[in-house]
């Protein structure tokens, strides 16, 4: 059965302080943005969803090392296809899952706080899993994946292996605490209870994938794209 060549974006929905002086985390633009461009480019359609169909941008992805000039323009160009799904995101009532080939779960810190609850997002990768599409994510993004579950009733990163942002990022980054605050589980932690193997990437800012079957994660911002690309390729191969 050929799957469809359309991917899905799933988008946190959450925003908190967590940077200096209060400023919030929210959605990750370039986690989004570089996997738009990579699927788009592969000729998928693309579309973004959030669990309640809003979302707010993260402080440090808009600042000009993590957001160049050209994806400022695609970021602030409200006419942009990428923006214009931003400002008319989908909520999972909209979406029918048998019409996605490719779920990518895109981040931000603050997908740690509402992905491990978001049942509407989980219940689409969860039927998109068993249908055989891809299921991936980048950085934060492994926070849904517990609740993502297979015919068997457990974690679809059960006995798999995957990556995601490193607990020595978080400290480097001084978040730790806060995410402790939230009384949410690292992606490390939270691989492990879902009784995945957890694989580091070489350092906590290099970029880095791995694939496990039909599951493509990656470990940072700097992975977004190089993961968008895996899971491509791994959808190629269904």
């Amino acid at each position: 059965m050929a799957h469809p060549r359309r991917a899905l974006i799933t988008v946190t929905s959450a925003h908190a302080p967590l940077y200096p002086d209060g400023k919030e985390t929210g959605l990750f633009i370039t986690e989004a943005l570089h996997p738009f461009d990579v699927f788009k480019e592969a000729g998928f359609e693309v579309d973004l969803v959030s669990e309640n169909g809003q979302y707010s941008p993260d402080w440090l992805s808009m600042q000009k090392d993590w957001l160049k000039d050209s994806e400022r323009k695609v970021w602030e160009d409200h006419s942009s296809e990428f923006r214009s799904k931003l400002d008319n995101l989908l909520k999972p009532s909209d979406i029918e899952s048998s019409k996605y080939g490719l779920f990518f779960a895109s981040a931000g810190h603050a997908s740690l706080i509402d992905y491990p609850d978001a049942t509407g997002l989980q219940a689409i990768a969860s039927k998109m899993y068993n249908d055989g599409a891809i299921i991936s994510a980048v950085c934060h993004g492994g926070a849904i994946f517990p609740g993502i579950k297979g015919e068997d009733g457990k974690s679809i990163i059960t006995g798999k292996r995957v990556t995601g942002f490193t607990t020595k990022g978080e400290e480097e980054e001084g978040v730790l605490d806060t995410i402790k605050s939230w009384k949410r589980p690292t992606i490390e932690a939270s691989a492990g209870e879902a009784g995945a193997t957890y694989v580091a990437p070489p350092g906590p800012w290099e970029a880095f994938t791995t694939t496990d079957g039909r599951i493509v994660t990656g470990a940072n911002p700097a992975s977004a794209e190089v993961t968008a690309k895996a899971a491509v390729e791994a959808f190629e191969k269904l």
